[in-house]
């Protein structure tokens, strides 16, 4: 049933082998990548940081775009639903088929980025977050 379960589970479970096997978790490609982040933010001013973290909470907050676009459409068909229904429903053709799969296979790929995009920056709040708590509160490090 692990089929069901979500990515963070599977990170469990790799996170689990790993240290089963002896491994290092710090040569995990997941980890790696958000050291790297870390790294980076860790360079910058607390100034700085807090005008980074305004910056990611407004394209956060814009993301919802993508969705509002796509919920749009078909309001669209309904503005101009007799050119539309002539268009796809003339002489017997199966145009609208192929209308229904494209647009579902463009919506599918638009909510999947859309929340690709939206999990990536609220880890990058994150730990602009963390790292503005820790030199708040270690200011000499």
């Amino acid at each position: 049933m692990h089929l069901f379960r979500g990515d963070v589970h599977k990170f469990y479970l790799k996170l689990r082998k790993t240290i089963q096997d002896k491994g290092s978790l710090e040569l995990l490609n997941e980890l790696k990548e958000i050291d790297e982040i870390r790294q980076f933010y860790q360079q910058l001013s607390i100034s700085e940081l807090v005008n980074i973290r305004y910056r990611m909470l407004k394209e956060q907050n814009a993301i919802g775009m993508i969705p509002l676009l796509f919920a749009s459409i078909p309001w669209l068909g309904l503005i101009f639903s007799k050119q539309l229904q002539y268009l796809l429903f003339n002489n017997g053709d199966f145009l609208w088929a192929w209308f229904i799969i494209i647009y579902g296979i463009i919506l599918m790929f638009a909510f999947v980025y859309h929340y690709r995009e939206k999990a990536w920056s609220a880890v990058h709040i994150d730990i602009v977050e963390d790292i503005i708590n820790e030199k708040k509160d270690h200011p000499l490090e």
